[in-house]
């Protein structure tokens, strides 16, 4: 085939004059500029035609064929990637055509496609620091957090445990209403609560959707499972509780003072763990009239909150840390010195605790999980969450606007703030009473 006499690619012979075989060189030349790039062939030097830069077809040179034909393949692929770049308005330069002929004669490998869920979900959680939150608009334009990804890998080592029962090797393709039954089965049978199964499915959900978008798969059996979950009976403490908890004296304790003080912070702002434990004095501001309040993006939703600071307890530990509160310390160790807060402070209130466990309705006791039980002691159940609870629900009994609270919590749902609304029968009565009393009576004229 002749050659364009445009052709920016010229072959030489890097020594024409060897009576052995030489390396072929390729020059590269464009907007005055030339770079040689080697292309691991030889030929001796009778055997080359000089005017038209391959080799002769002469019986001694037996590899022509593969050689001229690599000559003519990458030349081709220079003038192609001549003309994309151009075509782009991206410049030419010796960086950029090296790049991209290297990249044409050293191709990587493409990574084998996940075939399995397993598999997928190792590679997704493998990319999940650089990957964005998936769903909801609240959410969207964020990098997956730690948290979730700690979740992910619970869901995993769950699955890779089920797959080891399971008699059908879990391809994305097979992940289909029978393995549902089976996993839903397996999870109950290990006697895990009903919402702690609802929230391997959804995982299990999330995943299989990334495959589809990924194009690992066309299976989409996946949108067909349900999540079955109940209401949880979470605790909120009262204003009474709270005001015992906040006088302890617990000045020869640091270590339970600390604590005590981040929950009681968050307990009057509806602060969340992850913001409460990490808040910084840049977040306290002040506006035009010096009233001062948190300004913050939530961690979890990314969402911004605004929340006066007007509560006593609020206002004196800002100015007993000087608006530096302690850093927080593991959600977990922090859960732990709550509930020896919450004993020293008599939150002993006995507290009947409904859950389905293994498929059955069961009830908390102090020794565990029973049919019958005489409850257990409040303090037990308080966690770091319960803080954010105890805000919802106590401004709800002071009367303000659900809407309002809403603004406070970050919440874009009424149906998921209403979860956080958490008083009893009796509460719920006086509360009617209150708006079904009567009110001031006006004398009739």
């Amino acid at each position: 085939m002749a050659r364009s006499s445009d052709s920016p690619v010229t072959y030489l012979l890097r020594d024409p004059k060897s009576k052995k075989s030489t390396p072929i060189t390729c020059a590269i030349r464009f907007d005055n500029q030339r770079i040689n790039i080697g292309i691991g062939f030889k030929v001796l030097p009778n055997h080359w035609n000089i005017s038209k830069q391959r080799v002769k077809n002469v019986v001694d040179a037996t590899d022509k064929d593969n050689i001229n034909g690599y000559l003519e393949r990458l030349e081709n692929a220079v003038q192609e990637i001549f003309s994309e770049l151009r075509s782009n308005l991206i410049p030419l330069t010796k960086e950029i055509v090296k790049q991209r002929i290297d990249a044409y004669l050293n191709p990587v490998a493409e990574a084998e496609k996940p075939k399995t869920l397993v598999d997928f979900v190792h590679w997704y959680i493998d990319t999940c620091p650089t990957r964005l939150v998936r769903g909801s608009k609240a959410r969207t334009g964020r990098f997956i957090s730690p948290d979730t990804i700690r979740r992910y890998k619970t869901t995993l080592n769950g699955l890779e445990a089920f797959a080891k029962i399971y008699p059908r090797p879990l391809l994305l393709d097979n992940i289909d209403a029978a393995f549902y039954k089976a996993f839903t089965a397996w999870l109950t049978a290990k006697d895990y609560a009903t919402n702690n199964v609802s929230k391997y499915i959804e995982n299990v959900k999330g995943f299989m959707s990334a495959a589809v978008d990924e194009g690992f798969t066309t299976n989409m059996a996946y949108r067909k499972f349900a999540n079955l979950r109940e209401d949880a009976e979470n605790i909120y403490l009262t204003e009474v509780e709270l005001g015992r908890i906040y006088d302890l004296d617990l000045s020869k304790n640091s270590r339970l003072e600390k604590v005590r003080d981040l929950f009681i912070f968050a307990a009057w702002t509806g602060l969340r763990f992850s913001d409460f434990s990490t808040l910084q004095p840049e977040h306290i501001k002040a506006d035009e009239n010096g009233n001062q309040y948190v300004d913050l993006r939530q961690r979890k939703t990314g969402g911004r909150v605004q929340i006066p600071i007007v509560h006593e307890a609020v206002t004196q530990l800002l100015e007993k840390y000087n608006k530096c509160l302690p850093a927080g310390i593991s959600n977990q160790r922090t859960n732990d010195y709550l509930k020896e807060i919450c004993q020293l402070a008599e939150i002993n209130e006995r507290i009947l605790k409904h859950v389905t466990k293994g498929g059955k309705a069961v009830v908390k006791t102090s020794d565990g999980w029973g049919k019958t039980s005489p409850g257990v002691e409040k303090w037990t159940l308080v966690t770091t969450h319960t803080a954010r609870r105890s805000f919802a629900t106590n401004m709800f009994k002071r009367g303000m606007p659900t809407l309002l609270i809403m603004k406070l919590t970050g919440h874009k749902k009424e149906s998921e703030f209403l979860k956080y609304i958490k008083i009893d029968t009796a509460e719920t009565l006086d509360l009617m009473r209150q708006y079904l009393g009567p009110r001031s009576l006006t004398k009739m004229v």
